[in-house]
């Protein structure tokens, strides 16, 4: 413990690590001793438990409350298991593995651990240690091998040690329906695309791509040689620079006629 006298000869006690011990005439530590850390750790994860069960139920579900998989998913996955099944790759670790880093790893746990990509909100430090722990959790639940816990191990992994199981049946669970779902065309994946492309034709702006294409990529690689077979490295800036000049002249066109085509608000006075 330390202690800490004020000019009015009362003493206050804190409770800290014996880590903390160092820093002792620094003022009170802001950290709890374990006998008071871990109970506290506990409840808090009991509080949750509900939130975070709902969250990996909605996440490793094929058709919850009513919200369908997507087609591409099931598409993506059948592509990974008509490629091992070519290949002959037998060991459904890998297989697991692919789908894993595919969605849950590379999508959900981006989202859970940064969550102010998609929600304008302020993440303190206390927020982004909690929301670590549990996309750590989501994390093991993906992972096809037990890994064994020691009394070294940190407290996120101990945290959640007796769910871990229970969520990887639900990850198994989970790839065993979207396998048993009937399988996506060409032609349903094609017509998906084009329906989103249509959806969101105005949503991004050609010209921007291309405007950036040329200005962060042409312009800064114009003095490196083309590779063989590729063409003259100038051919190819003019090439592009065509292109950007035509799609610049495109969309001020567009623009003036979206303009014209706008009734005129003011009055005419004759």
């Amino acid at each position: 413990m330390l202690s800490y006298e004020n000019e009015n000869g009362v003493k206050y006690w804190h409770l800290v690590k014996p880590s903390e011990m160092e820093e002792k005439g620094k003022g009170p530590g802001n950290r709890m001793m374990a006998e008071v850390y871990l109970p506290r750790l506990l409840t808090m994860k009991g509080t949750i438990q509900n939130y975070v069960d709902n969250l990996f139920e909605t996440i490793f579900s094929v058709n919850h409350r009513g919200n369908t998989l997507p087609l591409a998913i099931k598409y993506l996955f059948d592509i990974f298991d008509d490629y091992a099944a070519h290949h002959g790759i037998t060991d459904p670790d890998v297989v697991h593995s692919w789908k894993s880093n595919s969605l849950p790893l590379r999508f959900w746990v981006n989202l859970i651990k940064n969550p102010n990509l998609i929600l304008d909100i302020h993440k303190s430090d206390t927020v982004d240690a909690c929301l670590s722990i549990v996309g750590q959790c989501l994390m093991d639940a993906c992972s096809y091998s037990d890994h064994p816990l020691t009394r070294d191990s940190p407290c996120s992994k101990l945290l959640y040690a007796k769910d871990i199981p229970n969520y990887k049946e639900w990850v198994n669970r989970y790839y065993r329906d979207i396998q048993n779902l009937p399988q996506v065309s060409d032609q349903d994946m094609n017509a998906l695309l084009t329906e989103h492309s249509n959806a969101h034709q105005y949503d991004f702006h050609s010209y921007s791509a291309l405007n950036k294409l040329y200005l962060g990529y042409a312009q800064k690689y114009r003095d490196q040689g083309s590779p063989t077979g590729v063409g003259n490295n100038d051919e190819i800036l003019l090439e592009l620079e065509t292109e950007l000049l035509i799609t610049e002249l495109s969309w001020s066109l567009s623009e003036a006629g979206s303009r014209n085509d706008q009734p005129n608000s003011d009055p005419i006075n004759n």
